[in-house]
């Protein structure tokens, strides 16, 4: 059993172990990059004051190592000081069937995880955020939406966990096959579900009706060969005057969602780069290839469940009766470390696809200028990290890193152009 506790213990701490030390590296890489190129970052991103940038980064990181050091330090409090087997225990003698004491378990499980962040949270939001500027939530709407937040996820955790742990009781053998068509078809919901029920509980969503931004968006969509339909402007500025753009769901309840923050700092024609970008993810169909990623995904880790729950040894390290919600939350601590290493393997994906994004947005805007200068802009705005390092990009990012992007972008425009030109007889 000690041999299983050393190898438990190497997995857990030392993949964190080595994602801190990546978060450093990355911190020390991105201050050294900046200075040794900081004419770049004034001239071509308009970053004057690069010290609140990296000292922003800094914040960040230390934040974030903080919060993952105190995590593990309660997860593994709870399993070798036997509090998790004494809950399991007890959990065993309440007069409920099975499968509702797994659902009582997640959700209690998820609920504690949420209430221990909120400090965090809070701090990130009215400390560091609030230091730089980002921060427009007050203390009443902080706490709004975090108990919003907390109830969307008990709901969603039950009926997860509820259909996950019934599949399981009435499959034993091939459950796993079954739990993967539940989550395939709960990733198809949220898809239709996030942008209508549970996105406009935190924001309000306005479609663009009207004006020169609507002139603006018609234009794309007729020069991407869409016709133009849910794009909405999201009021992020409620909360924070951090910006963005995205597109989500499928189908009639597809749409592309602008930041009222990135409307209000952009000029109208890096707005409709940003809007062809977008659009690019519609026409090249990248959600149903995430998806088809992200399903193969899960029936690789739902196989390794389906071995790792057999095993009595999986219960008796922790004291833990032989119970399936049990090996289930034990499971993932042996997996999760596993799906942080093999990132690598689905960023590859996400990386082709932007780069496909910023290809057919330079295409359809006849040019990469406007592009290259909202990204420029995004990076200034947000004060993001231009210059991560290669191989933490490699484990966190899904989308390339500025520099290299607005190169993409510019020679792409290049080529565009020079396949425009008729050649000389």
């Amino acid at each position: 059993m000690l041999e299983l506790h050393a190898v438990f213990l190497t997995v857990v701490v030392g993949t964190e172990l080595f994602f801190a030390a990546l978060a450093l590296l990355n911190v020390r890489h991105g201050a050294a990059t900046v200075v040794e190129r900081m004419e770049w970052v004034t001239h071509r991103l308009g970053i004057d004051d690069t010290e609140r940038l990296l000292a922003y980064q800094r914040a960040g990181t230390g934040l974030s190592l903080l919060r993952s050091a105190v995590g593990l330090a309660l997860v593994l409090l709870v399993l070798y000081s036997g509090l998790f087997g004494d809950a399991v225990a007890a959990l065993e003698g309440v007069a409920l069937p099975p499968v509702a004491r797994g659902v009582v378990f997640f959700a209690g499980l998820v609920g504690l995880v949420q209430v221990a962040g909120a400090p965090f949270s809070l701090y990130e939001t009215f400390a560091v955020e609030e230091q730089f500027g980002f921060n427009q939530q007050s203390p009443r709407l902080w706490l709004r939406d975090f108990v919003v937040s907390l109830a969307v996820s008990i709901v969603l955790t039950v009926i997860v966990a509820g259909g996950v742990l019934l599949i399981l009781e009435l499959f034993p053998d091939w459950w796993w096959v079954g739990a993967w068509g539940l989550f395939v078809a709960f990733s198809l919901a949220m898809l239709v579900i996030y942008p209508r029920v549970i996105a406009p509980l935190f924001y309000e969503f306005e479609p663009i009706e009207s004006g020169d931004l609507r002139d603006a968006v018609e234009d794309v969509f007729e020069r991407a060969g869409f016709a133009c339909e849910q794009v909405y402007q999201m009021d992020a500025s409620s909360r924070s005057s951090h910006s963005n753009a995205y597109f989500v769901g499928f189908g009639r309840t597809k749409r592309v969602v602008l930041f009222d923050t990135l409307i209000d700092q952009m000029d109208r024609e890096e707005i409709k780069s940003v809007l062809a970008h977008e659009l690019a993810h519609w026409k090249q169909g990248h959600i149903w290839k995430q998806l088809a990623s992200s399903a193969l995904r899960i029936g690789v880790v739902l196989a390794v469940f389906s071995i790792l729950i057999e095993q009595s040894w999986v219960y008796e390290m922790f004291g833990a009766p032989e119970t399936a919600y049990a090996g289930l939350a034990l499971g993932v601590l042996w997996i999760e470390p596993l799906v942080r290493l093999s990132a690598p393997v689905e960023n590859k994906l996400s990386l082709a696809h932007e780069r496909e994004a910023d290809s057919f947005a330079v295409e359809v805007m006849g040019g990469g200028s406007a592009l290259a200068d909202a990204l420029a802009n995004l990076t200034s705005e947000n004060l993001a990290n231009p210059f991560p390092h290669p191989l933490y990009a490699t484990f966190h990012y899904t989308h390339p890193p500025i520099p290299e992007r607005i190169r993409y972008i510019e020679r792409e425009s290049d080529e565009n152009a020079a396949s425009t030109v008729d050649p000389v007889d």
